[in-house]
């Protein structure tokens, strides 16, 4: 009998905590992209890599939703409907903007600034959820709101003087706002199911920015890089989503995005590897400041 409430007490620990799990683990994900993406961005174009990140998302999504129809699963999972047509617009819009402004910002800056930049997000997605959709903030998450800032700044400044701010960190930043606005338009989707969710984000936006580039008449890459983006695109878009849809299911938007906060410092370490560059005293500062921020998110 004791052994029996030892073991339904575990399994309720592990319900209780399995939707942090699949935040961490979609920031473990994400967090591939900023290093990588800056090493294919050397022979793509900004606007194509976005294209093909997110068209590895949906092909992805496709082949698991084929495999989950094959073993008979994923029954119970509710479908989009007419009345969530206006969230999955917004979600494919921004989703075609946020990538492309990121790509564009990574060719700008530094894999390793960019990466931290993206912690940004949080700050968009909390204050839309305060103020559009009514999430409750705390003074924790509030106070970190302000770290992370003042270390995206730190991050963004060329010359803080003259208040002169790097390009590329503004695009990252920009992409950050629209990640923001997605997030919580994803997040009223988050019943429905993520498969079908991440399907619709990466086969509509990555169509998307392929007909900008088209249009843009951007020269495509070799069959090798589109593979490459194609690979990444599935890994650090769509199964990153897919996990991130399940934990904002329990989480909401804003403590979602705490947890899934640690994938830019994930992001640094891999970039400081690849590209061994010493970043300037003020890029550790920022790092402490945002790490604090980050902190206080996890714990509010």
């Amino acid at each position: 009998m004791h052994g029996c409430l030892m073991a339904a007490c575990i399994l309720r620990k592990m319900k209780k905590n399995l939707p942090i799990a699949f935040a961490v683990v979609a920031a473990l994900f994400y967090s591939l992209n900023a290093p990588l993406s800056k090493l294919l961005l050397e022979e793509v174009s900004s606007t194509i890599m976005a294209g093909l990140l997110y068209l590895g998302a949906g092909g992805g999504m496709l082949i698991l939703a084929i495999i989950r129809k094959t073993a008979g699963d994923g029954g119970k999972e509710a479908h989009l409907t007419r009345k969530d047509l206006p969230y999955t617009l917004a979600m494919v819009i921004l989703d075609i903007a946020a990538p492309i402004s990121l790509m564009a910002g990574l060719r700008l800056t530094n894999a390793e600034s960019a990466a931290l930049l993206n912690n940004f997000e949080i700050v968009a997605t909390s204050l839309i959820a305060l103020i559009i959709f009514k999430e409750r903030i705390g003074l924790k998450l509030s106070l970190a709101i302000v770290l992370i800032t003042a270390a995206s700044i730190m991050l963004s400044a060329d010359d803080i003087s003259r208040f002169s701010f790097s390009p590329g960190a503004l695009l990252v930043i920009l992409a950050s706002i629209f990640w923001g606005f997605e997030n919580n338009c994803t997040r009223m989707l988050s019943k429905s199911d993520p498969i079908e969710i991440v399907a619709i984000k990466g086969f509509g936006s990555g169509t998307g920015s392929l007909l900008i580039a088209f249009f843009m008449k951007e020269s495509p890459p070799s069959f090798t890089l589109v593979v490459s983006a194609l690979l990444l695109g599935f890994v650090s878009y769509g199964l990153s989503i897919f996990f991130y849809v399940y934990a904002q299911r329990y989480l909401g938007a804003a403590r979602t995005s705490a947890y899934y906060a640690l994938n830019p410092f994930i992001g640094v370490l891999l970039s400081l590897i690849i590209f061994k560059e010493m970043p300037e005293p003020s890029f550790w500062i920022a790092l402490g400041v945002m790490a604090l921020g980050t902190y206080l998110t996890t714990r509010s």
